[in-house]
């Protein structure tokens, strides 16, 4: 059980590692059409994980509550959708080929701020593995084994073109390949931290479980609409990232489905 618990929560840190580990051996940056495709990708994960693992759960979880059982996970997305707002407005972040910061004034540098983009919207997904894990610890019927791990995985194989896509223009701005590493794989440590607080705080709040679900579910949805959506339309040849998007959306439906 423990062991399963530890791949599961640093499963989709070492994602990012892998990820931000190309810029030690790819000379030139990702193209755009890459960085669309592989935004894409992530983004029909995060949709997927969000609907499979963690928006249908929480409902079968408030099934009780007869026509009812839709509540808990209304109430959770919404706090999810506004604790992110909250987030954006008041942490400065760049998010990728931005000219112009979000969040408050800051002397910051750029580069800084766009790991601070790519470490805000990792805090829900560390949230979601460690609800998950915690709804699987606490014997939930409606969370397996399989379930947690697919959510990990999963997670872990859209960090994956996140990692390369934070540390490779990192590079092309001066960094050092090694530092462009280090801050590529930091950008990730919110992930496993996140998780672990999670797995603490919901196995003290075990009734809230469909709430806090729904909450991670929320919280992921708001990166996907406010962030990725917009990055892997911009262009020409915006179907690329549809298709992609589709095409994460499936892995991750199948991984749920295969897994649990």
């Amino acid at each position: 059980m423990r062991h399963e618990l530890l791949v599961g929560l640093l499963l989709p840190f070492l994602g990012t590692a892998l990820g931000s580990g190309c810029v030690l051996f790819m000379k030139r940056q990702l193209g755009k059409g890459v960085q669309r495709a592989l935004t894409g990708f992530a983004s029909g994960v995060m949709v997927a994980a969000s609907i499979w693992s963690l928006i249908i759960p929480a409902i079968e979880q408030s099934s009780d509550k007869g026509k009812l059982s839709f509540l808990p996970a209304v109430i959770g997305f919404w706090c999810g959708i506004l604790f992110l707002l909250l987030l954006d407005s008041v942490i400065p972040h760049l998010h990728m080929d931005a000219e112009k910061a979000e969040g408050p004034p800051s002397k910051l540098t750029r580069t800084t701020m766009m790991v601070l983009a790519v470490t805000l919207h990792n805090i829900p997904e560390g949230m979601a593995v460690g609800i998950v894990y915690a709804g699987f610890l606490s014997g939930s019927a409606e969370v397996t084994s399989g379930g947690a791990f697919a959510l990990a995985l999963g997670i872990a194989i859209q960090n994956f073109p996140e990692g390369a896509i934070i540390s490779m223009p990192l590079y092309a701005n001066g960094k050092s390949k090694a530092r462009a590493f280090a801050e590529g794989v930091l950008s990730g440590a919110v992930e496993p931290v996140g998780a672990i607080l999670t797995v603490i705080f919901a196995g003290l709040f075990l009734p809230a479980m469909p709430y806090l679900m729904s909450f991670a579910a929320g919280a992921m949805l708001y990166v996907v609409v406010e962030e990725l959506i917009p990055e892997m339309s911009q262009g020409e040849h915006s179907n690329t990232g549809v298709l992609m998007f589709s095409a994460g959306f499936t892995l991750m439906m199948t991984l749920d489905v295969a897994l649990s």
